[in-house]
C-alpha cells in the first residue's frame, strides 16, 4: 500500500471510528455473567434447593409423573409462563419470550428408578422402592430455575423459548412420545444437560458429535426340562444352556465387532431356580446393547436372537428372546451438532471460562434426548458437581447417589443462557427441515 492510501486510512479511521460492534455480539456476551449472577442470589438458591427436594422425597417412574408434573405447573403458574399440559401423558411445555419464531428449547427429564434409597438425611425418598438416583430431580429443578431467569428478562428475548419437561427418560423413550405428539415442529436446536459427580463443580463437559451410545434391552426365557440334580440324565438343564449362551454373547464384540468401533453385550440379569437339589424347567436372562450407529444396533439384535435361540437348541433346549421394543424403544446414539458446540463453548466460556470448558471422550451409556436430534440440530452436556470438600460423590444410578446442591445455579444459568444467546444469535427464518412451513408452534 503507498504511503498516500495509509494517510487516507488512517484519516477514514479517525473521522468515523473503527466499525462498531453490534449491539446483539455485545448482548450475547454479557448474558452468561448476568444470568449466573441472578441465579445465585439467595432467594434464588434457596427456591431451587426447596424445589428438588420437594421432587426429591416423591419420585415417580416414567409416565407416573403425577405430581411432579403437577409442581412443574404450579411453579410455571407462580411465575406467570404459559405451559401445554398434558403432552406425552404427563409432560409439561412451558413458553417464554415472543411467543413468535425462532424456537429454541431446553429439556429436562422428570422420572425416577425403581431403587430403594439407602442415604439417610431428611429429605430421603418417602416412596418405598423408588428413588432419584440420576439426578432427574435436579434436572427439574434448573430447568425450572431457567425458566424463572428468562421469565425475569422476558423483554431481552427475540423468539419463544419452550421449557421441554419429560416424562420417561429412563428406557421409556418420553423424548419420543414428545415428539409424536407434533409439539416441537418448528423448534430450531434443544438443548440438554445431565449432572456429573466426577466433574468438579463450576466445570462443563461435552463434544462435537458422537457423545453417548444407541442403546437397546432384550430379554430371553430358556426352556429345559425339570428335575432332580442328582440324576441330570434325566433333565434337561436350562441353566447349563443359559450359561453357555451367555459365553457366546460376549464373543459378539470380542470377535465379530470392528476393534476400531466400540460395542457392549452385558447380560445383567440371570433368573433361575430356587433350591439346591433341583434343575428348574427355565431360567430367565436379560440385558444391554450399545454401540454408536443404527447398523450396528440392527447387526447386535439380529446375532443376539440368532446366538440365544442357536445355542439353547444345542443344549437341547428352546428360547424365545423379546426385545421389549413398544415399552423400552430402542435409543439412537446422542450426536452433538458441531455449530452448536461451538455455540456452547461461546456461552459456557463466558461464564465460567474457557479452562472450565473440557472436551470429553465419548461414554457408553445412552440418553433418549438422541431422539430430538434426529429431528433437530441438538446439543447435551455434563454439568459437574463434584466437591472435594464433600468427598466422593457415589455414582448416577446407585442406592447411595446424592447431589451437590450447590451445582443448581449454574445449571439453571447455563440453560437459559444457552437458549436466549442462541435466539440472539440465529437468523429469524423458516425451518428449513422439508414439510416444515409454519411460523407456530
Amino acid at each position: 500500500m503507498a504511503y498516500s492510501e495509509w494517510v487516507l486510512w488512517i484519516f477514514i479511521l479517525c473521522l468515523f471510528g473503527p466499525t462498531p460492534i453490534s449491539s446483539e455480539s455485545s448482548l450475547s456476551s454479557k448474558i452468561p455473567t448476568n444470568f449466573l449472577s441472578f441465579a445465585r442470589k439467595q432467594e434464588v438458591v434457596d427456591w431451587l434447593v426447596g424445589v428438588r427436594r420437594k421432587i426429591h422425597e416423591n419420585p415417580e417412574l416414567g409416565f407416573e409423573e403425577v405430581e411432579t408434573s403437577k409442581l412443574v405447573r404450579a411453579e410455571l403458574d407462580k411465575m406467570g409462563i404459559p405451559y401445554k399440559y398434558p403432552v406425552a401423558v404427563t409432560g409439561v411445555l412451558g413458553f417464554v419470550g415472543t411467543g413468535e419464531p425462532p424456537f429454541v428449547a431446553i429439556r429436562a427429564d422428570m422420572d425416577a428408578l425403581a431403587m430403594q434409597e439407602m442415604v439417610e438425611w431428611e429429605h430421603k425418598s418417602k416412596i418405598p422402592g423408588k428413588m432419584h438416583a440420576c439426578g432427574h430431580d435436579s434436572h427439574v429443578a434448573m430447568l425450572l430455575g431457567a425458566a424463572k431467569i428468562l421469565q425475569e428478562h422476558r423483554e431481552e428475548l427475540q423468539g419463544t423459548i419452550i421449557l421441554v419437561f419429560q416424562p420417561a427418560e429412563e428406557g421409556g423413550g418420553g423424548a419420543k412420545k414428545i415428539l409424536d405428539a407434533g409439539v416441537l415442529e418448528n423448534v430450531n436446536a434443544i438443548f440438554g444437560l445431565h449432572i456429573a459427580p466426577d466433574l468438579p463443580i463450576g466445570e462443563v463437559a461435552s463434544r462435537s458429535g458422537p457423545l453417548l451410545a444407541g442403546s437397546g434391552f432384550f430379554e430371553a426365557v430358556i426352556s429345559g426340562k425339570g428335575g432332580h440334580a442328582a440324576i441330570p440324565q434325566h433333565s434337561i438343564d436350562p441353566i447349563l444352556a443359559a450359561s453357555n449362551v451367555i459365553v457366546s454373547l460376549q464373543h459378539l464384540v470380542s470377535r465379530e465387532a470392528d476393534p476400531l468401533e466400540s460395542q457392549v453385550v452385558t447380560v445383567a440379569k440371570f433368573q433361575g431356580g430356587g433350591a439346591f437339589n433341583v434343575i428348574p424347567d427355565s431360567v430367565t436372562i436379560g440385558g444391554t446393547f450399545r454401540a454408536f450407529s443404527k447398523e450396528s444396533i440392527m447387526q447386535l439384535k439380529q446375532r443376539i436372537e440368532e446366538v440365544i435361540t442357536r445355542q439353547a437348541a444345542v443344549q437341547r433346549c428352546n428360547a424365545t428372546v423379546d426385545f421389549h421394543e413398544k415399552e423400552k424403544p430402542f435409543f439412537p446414539a446422542t450426536i452433538n451438532n458441531p455449530n452448536l458446540h461451538k455455540h456452547f463453548q461461546n456461552v459456557a466460556g463466558n461464564m465460567l471460562g474457557v479452562h472450565n470448558v473440557k472436551d470429553m471422550q465419548p461414554l457408553m451409556g445412552s440418553e433418549d434426548f438422541s431422539f430430538y436430534q434426529e429431528e433437530m440440530p441438538g446439543y447435551f452436556f455434563f454439568l459437574g458437581m463434584k466437591d472435594e470438600a464433600l468427598g466422593r460423590l457415589p455414582s448416577v444410578h446407585s442406592p447411595h447417589f446424592k447431589i451437590n446442591e450447590d451445582a443448581l445455579p449454574y445449571g439453571a444459568a447455563l440453560h437459559a443462557s444457552l437458549a436466549a444467546t442462541y435466539l440472539l444469535e440465529i437468523q429469524p427464518q423458516p425451518s428449513s427441515r422439508e414439510g416444515k412451513h409454519h411460523d407456530e408452534l
